[in-house]
């Protein structure tokens, strides 16, 4: 059982792994569900941390539907990120029909040399997500897929995500569960859904605020709760 927690800062990166993170999502504009950090905070948090960093690379909020500049800017971005050292990247795209993006995947994609590239949640806006997960399939470079399950709150979508996490197996996929995720029901949903890794981001922070700190007594509670699943499951 896995545990990514959103940084948005150096501060939020050294609390998360202190406080039982497995793994970081480095983003700015958590209000705005997040955009790709200046290049010098990516560099400052590699170094930082010992634990694995995966940075957002998404250059607006207006859409997941990108043009020619959008997606120029986005392969710019990956390049910089690859010289610092982080573990992998954050991305999606999608066509105006609801469709993975499979020519800016591609491009951005063949930018990413041995960085792990998870598709975010642009995979919720998705017409038929069970279709997109069969299109990700065929891209090795991306390993997991981080999702609520087409809902606003992953613990709406509990069968969904179990479908996904089950037709997931076969693959080099993981299902990353997020969004609306706590403490008080992770136990649950990770045995109802059957998830290996959840990502958690404003319910870890002070009055679960999104521009609040890491709160480190409860991603510490969170972290220990999922050790408990791990041991469990032994």
């Amino acid at each position: 059982m896995l545990l990514e927690v959103i940084a948005t800062c150096v501060q939020d990166a050294i609390t998360a792994e202190h406080s039982g993170a497995d793994r970081l999502e480095l983003i700015t504009a958590l209000t705005e569900g997040g955009l790709t950090p200046g290049i010098g905070m990516v560099q400052e948090v590699v170094r930082a941390v010992q634990i694995p960093v995966h940075v957002m690379v998404r250059p607006h909020s207006r859409s997941f539907i990108y043009d020619a500049w959008d997606i120029a800017t986005m392969v710019a971005e990956i390049k910089a990120i690859r010289s610092t050292g982080a573990a992998g990247i954050v991305l999606g795209a999608l066509t105006e029909d609801g469709m993975i993006d499979e020519r800016a995947l591609e491009q951005m994609l063949a930018a990413s040399g041995s960085l792990q590239v998870t598709f975010h949640r642009a995979f919720d806006e998705l017409k038929d997500q069970m279709s997109g997960l069969e299109v990700l399939k065929q891209y090795a470079p991306v390993t997991r897929i981080l999702t609520s399950g087409g809902k606003p709150k992953a613990c709406d979508a509990v069968p969904r995500i179990h479908q996904l996490v089950e037709a997931a197996q076969d693959s080099h996929i993981r299902i990353l569960a997020g969004s609306g995720l706590s403490r008080a029901m992770i136990r649950d949903f990770v045995e109802q859904t059957g998830v290996s890794e959840v990502h958690f981001g404003t319910s870890v922070r002070y009055g679960q605020s999104a521009l609040a700190p890491i709160h480190p007594e409860e991603l510490r509670r969170v972290a220990a709760a999922l050790q408990q699943l791990r041991e469990s499951a032994k």
